[in-house]
């Protein structure tokens, strides 16, 4: 009796789990709403949502788990903004948007969706992919989704979810940690497709990144072992016009997540059914090779060698101490300096992943890709040269011979005359290449040869030319090993001149960061003067707003994004860089733009250092772009890192309206654009200098409202009454109480009839 008891017993709870199952419901329409408590569950069961806390914490979140493992949560709505109760509600407006609210009294969401679009009758479906969508109700066709979660991934990377961005909406799909096992919110590493050079996803702690895959090779990452007995998925990347990406799809069924957790690990788990636990298939840093440039620039990392660091071939280490220490982080230089004229040669290595200029190198056995590495002759090398040039010269026939001297002679000749007109000149032009000679030695930066960058660049040709600037013409170039860069030349007729050239060199070669242009070598060659950076194919930040078409491309989380590049790129320079920089010429034809629209500062030909307990410095050689300038530079001479904060100041106001300050009119009143934007503020109308194509975006009213606000703090007429940078990202991350600003400089009206040209033009001192 007691065994038939039991058996029926297994087989009510059968019946009842089946039952459940059948009745879940994995829609939400007009008519049904969402409580702490209630959940909704994929058709086939694989993934639930509702209300949950995370580990020891009494918070509640909104958010998504598996079925099969409820503490697996994959994605959360609220992560930023938790509930303190159990009153919590999801509802689905006429509009088709989700609203989460605190409790069913409170009618100011905490969370919403933003659907773009309106449908007649809205559905929000939980699909069998882990897929929460917005949807029309009788219309299945994902690309007419009106919001999807797929596109607001937290720390999970699920199949079918995209790595990337999407280049027409500036969508852009990468994973953050949690904060710790309590607390959802976006910790300190994000885990995302890095489009910089070749294809590759790389982990990033905050600004610094930690690990990168190496570059995507039509098959697998570059950087990663090739793995032959992978039979539960496939993954790739797709670049197109509109869009680039990394995704995996699951092939047999199994139940596979991607994630990024607290300690900054790239991991892969696979749930194994009959175990009921998830296992760990890989991840990333997997060994000490695996951190971000641990051998530093031309160094190589073997992890079956002890050391693990080693100089590549002709390369030795750059600070020999430190390296007999471990501390390998100032990485290797080359033994001998190229000579282009001598001739250099090439050195192949195999299996060998990296990154940029030679930097975090490691050898990956069964994956890599072949690096040849340009590098000086020895004596021996060029005497091996030497040989083989003279075996094949004795092979020539007589009469190639003579034509060869014969031409050779009179090169000769030409060189000779040419040689005696320059005579008088001959010591002034020594000295100069002396100085030269000098000058490289002293630059801690690669030097490259006129050819390379003739070859590059298909001679410098019309086509190849990206832009113009006070410097002088930038080329897009192409080197041999496929790297896209820009090429600025200091023309004959610019504005600025060596001691520009020179301090550029100088300063930029030292700074490193996410939000500064990085220059990647230099070449003089006689008069010619060349810097090669990195290539920004989103080309400056004023060929965006200031262009009627363009300038309606750009939706508000981008012009915010870029506003917080810029100030976290000038916090760098004033406080975090070995070098305290103040930049001097802020400005929008200054700011790049990357592939994914990051914000890097650029021009650093006027930039000035100061020393660590200096604040503000005196010159009578103003140099900069009025209209940019704060009223104690302009008038006094007197500069400071307040001077930037200023510039920042009129270049995020220019941003968040889509006008420049040089020659802005009202036609209210003859104020420039700082003047306009607080007298805005002031009548409590700031939402009306917002480009009008976002400025209806309720949802961002008040962002918008507060960094017009943070812009005014900025250009505040007293220097000492401005914030400085490092305040101003505080600011413009958080939503606390701000300071009223006072009126800004250059406040007053002018006669815009007058001759007043001068206010706007860049000017550099001599």
């Amino acid at each position: 009796m007691k065994m038939i008891s039991t058996s029926l017993f297994a087989i009510i709870l059968v019946i009842s789990s089946v039952l459940s199952l059948s009745t879940a419901i994995s829609t939400i329409t007009l008519n049904q709403s969402i409580k702490d408590g209630d959940t909704i569950v994929s058709s086939d069961g694989t993934f639930e949502l509702g209300f949950f806390s995370p580990g020891n914490s009494k918070n509640r979140y909104l958010g998504m788990w598996f079925g099969i493992s409820s503490s697996t949560v994959v994605w959360v709505a609220n992560r930023e903004i938790p509930i303190n109760s159990t009153s919590g509600v999801l509802k689905l407006t006429t509009s088709g948007i989700l609203n989460l609210f605190r409790d069913t009294s409170d009618l100011t969401p905490i969370w919403s969706s933003n659907a773009s679009s309106s449908v007649q009758n809205p559905v929000a479906e939980l699909r069998n992919n882990g897929n929460f969508v917005i949807r029309e109700e009788n219309d299945d066709n994902p690309d007419k989704f009106l919001w999807q979660s797929f596109d607001h991934p937290t720390d999970t990377l699920l199949s079918g979810m995209k790595l990337g961005k999407n280049f027409v909406t500036g969508q852009e799909w990468y994973l953050s940690c949690w904060k710790n096992s309590d607390d959802p919110a976006q910790g300190e590493y994000t885990y995302s497709m890095d489009l910089t050079g070749y294809p590759h996803n790389a982990i990033w702690k905050g600004q610094n990144l930690t690990f990168q895959t190496g570059a995507w090779n039509g098959d697998r990452f570059s950087g990663r072992p090739k793995y032959s007995g992978n039979t539960m998925y496939t993954h790739k990347v797709v670049i197109s016009k509109e869009e680039a990406y990394y995704m995996f799809e699951v092939i047999d069924g199994s139940v596979l997540r991607l994630m990024i957790n607290q300690s900054g690990k790239g991991q892969r788990w696979k749930w194994l059914q009959q175990a009921q636990l998830w296992n760990n298939l890989y991840e990333v840093p997997k060994d000490r090779c695996d951190n971000y440039n641990i051998c530093g620039d031309s160094g190589d990392c073997n992890i079956n060698n002890t050391p693990v660091c080693g100089c590549l071939e002709k390369f030795v280490p750059k600070d020999v101490d430190a390296w007999n220490k471990s501390d390998w982080g100032h990485g290797c230089t080359r033994e001998k300096p190229l000579d282009c004229k001598k001739g250099d040669g090439f050195r192949n290595y195999s299996h060998i992943k990296w990154f940029g200029d030679l930097n975090d190198m490691r050898e990956v056995p069964e994956g890599g890709r072949d690096l040849f590495i340009r590098v000086a002759f020895s004596d021996s090398d060029r005497a091996k040269l030497g040989a083989s040039k003279l075996k094949f010269s004795l092979s020539v026939s007589a009469g190639v011979c003579l034509l060869v001297l014969t031409l050779a002679f009179c090169i000769w000749k030409r060189k000779k005359n040419f040689m005696l007109k320059r005579s008088k000149g001959s010591l002034k032009s020594s000295s100069k290449e002396h100085s030269n000679r000098s000058q490289k030695e002293d630059l801690d930066l690669p030097y490259f040869c006129l050819s390379t960058l003739v070859e590059a660049t298909n001679n410098f040709s019309n086509s190849n030319k990206i832009g113009q600037g006070g410097f002088g013409p930038v080329f897009k170039g192409l080197l041999e090993d496929g790297q896209e860069v820009a090429i600025k030349c200091l023309s004959e007729t610019s504005k600025q001149g060596t001691k520009e050239f020179m301090n550029e060199v100088k300063f930029i070669a030292k700074l490193q960061h996410r939000n500064l242009v990085r220059l990647l070598g230099y070449c003089t060659d006689g008069e010619n003067k060349m810097l090669i950076y990195e290539y920004m194919p989103n080309k400056s930040l004023d060929w965006h707003i200031f262009d009627e078409f363009r300038n309606k491309l750009l939706d508000w989380p981008k012009r915010f994004h870029i506003i917080d590049g810029i100030a976290r790129g000038l916090i760098y320079l004033h406080q975090d860089s070995r070098l305290r920089i103040i930049h001097r010429d802020l400005k929008a034809s200054n700011i790049l733009l990357d592939i994914n629209m990051n914000a890097k500062i650029s021009d650093f030909g006027t930039a000035r250092s100061f020393m660590e307990d200096e604040t503000t410095a005196n010159t009578n050689q103003i140099v900069g772009t009025f209209g940019y300038m704060p009223p104690e530079y302009a008038l006094d001479g007197l500069f400071s890192v307040k001077s930037d904060v200023f510039s920042f100041g009129v270049l995020a106001l220019e941003i968040v309206c889509g006008s420049r300050n040089r020659g802005y009119i009202h036609g209210d009143h003859l104020q420039y654009l700082p003047g306009h934007a607080w007298r805005l503020h002031e009548e409590g109308r700031s939402l009306e200098l917002v480009h009008q194509n976002i400025r209806h975006k309720s949802c961002y009213a008040l962002e918008m409202i507060r960094t017009i606000h943070i812009a005014l703090l900025c250009v505040q007429k007293c220097r000492e009454e401005r914030p400085d940078m490092s305040t101003v990202v505080l600011m413009l991350g958080s939503k606390g109480e701000l300071p009223m600003p006072s009126q800004p400089g250059f406040f007053t009206e002018r006669n815009i009839f007058g001759n007043d040209a001068s206010d706007f033009t860049t000017i550099h001192g001599r």
